[in-house]
C-alpha cells in the first residue's frame, strides 16, 4: 500500500468503511485461514487416520497380489489409475472438504458475509501507476512486515521440522518393517505431531498480523478534515441550502397562513405590534381557532389582508399578547380566554345579525 498522507488525521467514517466494503476493500488477515486450515487438517487427520491406513492397506495389498499377474495394456493400465484415483478420492475428499470449510468460515469470522464483483474491475489507474507500484512492493510498511512474517514462519517451520526429524529419526526406521496400516498410521500422527508444534507460535504470527491488517486498513481509509467535513455536508446538507430551504418553507408557510386570513371573524391586535386572527364555527370547533397570526411585519401584513376582505380589526393589548403567546396556528383557544374572545365575537356577530358563542 502508498505511504500513509500526513493530512489524513481523522477516523475514518462509517460511511467510507461502508464504501470500502462494497467495493471488496476489508480487513482480512490471510493467516487467519491458513491458520485454521493448518488447525483442521491436524483435528481432521487425528480423526481420519485410521480410516486412511486401511484404505492405503487395503491398496497396497490389492496392488502387490495383482502385481505378478498384472499385463502392461492399454485398457489394464487404464483401469489401474482409474482404481487408485478412486481410492484417493475416497481418502483424501472428506479431509479436503473440511479443510474449504474451515476456510470458508475463517474468512466469515473475519468480514461477514460479503459478495461483491468490483474486486474484479480493471482499476486502470493502478495498472499505469509504475512508480505508486513499485512504492508498494519495496518501500512500504506493509511490504516490510509481511517480509518479517515470512521470515519467522520459516524459521519456526524449520525449527520444528528440524528438531521433530532429529528426536524421532531412531523410531522411524524399524517402521518400514512394519504393516502399510502402521507405517500411515505413524506418519500421519508425526505430521500432525509436528504440524501442533508449529501451530503454538503461528497463532502469535496470526494474532499480530491480524492486529496489523485492522491497524493498517484504518490507516488506509483515514479522512483529511476536509473530506469529513464534505461528507457531513453531503449527509446533513449543506448549511447554506438548509438555511435557503428553511425560508422557503417558512414563506411557504407564510403564505397559507395569509390565505387563511379572510376566513376569520375579527383580528385582535396590539395594536401595532402583535395580530391574531380568530374565527369561530362550532360545526367545525368547539371553541374559536386561531388562523393566523404574527408579531411587527407579519402582524402588519394580517392586518392588511383583513382590511382587504372586510374582516373587523379589534384592539385589546391583553388578550393579543395572550393568544400570541398561548396558542399555536390551527388550535383552539384556551378556556381562560373564553370569556374575553366571546366578548370581542359577540359584538361583531351582532353586527352581523349573527348569535355569538356562548361566554
Amino acid at each position: 500500500m502508498p505511504q500513509q498522507d500526513p493530512s489524513r488525521t481523522e477516523e475514518p467514517t462509517q460511511k467510507r468503511l461502508d464504501k470500502a466494503r462494497n467495493e471488496g476493500n476489508v480487513a482480512k488477515s490471510q493467516e487467519v485461514g491458513k491458520t485454521f486450515v493448518l488447525l483442521a487438517g491436524v483435528v481432521v487427520l487425528r480423526m481420519y487416520v485410521s480410516y486412511i491406513g486401511e484404505d492405503m492397506e487395503e491398496l497396497f495389498r490389492w496392488f502387490m497380489e495383482t502385481a505378478p499377474t498384472f499385463a502392461l495394456t492399454p485398457e489394464s493400465l487404464y483401469a489401474l489409475f482409474s482404481m487408485i484415483l478412486k481410492a484417493m478420492a475416497v481418502m483424501v475428499l472428506p479431509v479436503m472438504l473440511a479443510l474449504a470449510v474451515f476456510a470458508f468460515f475463517s474468512n466469515y469470522l473475519q468480514v461477514g458475509s460479503l459478495w461483491t464483483t468490483k474486486v474484479f474491475e480493471p482499476k486502470f489507474g493502478k495498472m499505469f501507476n509504475v512508480v505508486g507500484g513499485m512504492q508498494r512492493i519495496f518501500f512500504s510498511l506493509s511490504t516490510l512486515v509481511r517480509l518479517f512474517k515470512s521470515m519467522g514462519q520459516a524459521l519456526v517451520i524449520g525449527l520444528v521440522a528440524y528438531y521433530m526429524v532429529k528426536g524421532k529419526l531412531s523410531e522411524s526406521l524399524p517402521m518400514f518393517y512394519q504393516p502399510a496400516r502402521n507405517v500411515a498410521a505413524y506418519m500421519l500422527d508425526s505430521g500432525g505431531d509436528m504440524v501442533i508444534w508449529v501451530l503454538l507460535p503461528l497463532f502469535i504470527i496470526t494474532a499480530l498480523d491480524l492486529w496489523y491488517t485492522r491497524w493498517d486498513y484504518t490507516e488506509q481509509l483515514k479522512m483529511t478534515k476536509d473530506e469529513v467535513k464534505d461528507e457531513r455536508k453531503q449527509m446533513e446538507g449543506d448549511p447554506k441550502v438548509k438555511q435557503q430551504q428553511k425560508q422557503k418553507m417558512l414563506q411557504m408557510s407564510s403564505r397559507r397562513m395569509m390565505a387563511q386570513v379572510p376566513k376569520a371573524d375579527v383580528v385582535v391586535t396590539n395594536p401595532t405590534h402583535i395580530a391574531v386572527a380568530l374565527r369561530y364555527d362550532p360545526q367545525e370547533a368547539p371553541a374559536p381557532q386561531v388562523l393566523a397570526k404574527g408579531a411587527d411585519a407579519v402582524a402588519e401584513r394580517i392586518k392588511e389582508v383583513a382590511r382587504e376582505n372586510n374582516v373587523p380589526v379589534r384592539e385589546n393589548k391583553p388578550l393579543a399578547r395572550a393568544l400570541y403567546s398561548a396558542v399555536e396556528v390551527g388550535d383552539t383557544i384556551p378556556e381562560e380566554l373564553y370569556q374575553a374572545v366571546a366578548t370581542i365575537l359577540a359584538q361583531i356577530f351582532k353586527n352581523r345579525g349573527q348569535a355569538g358563542p356562548v361566554g
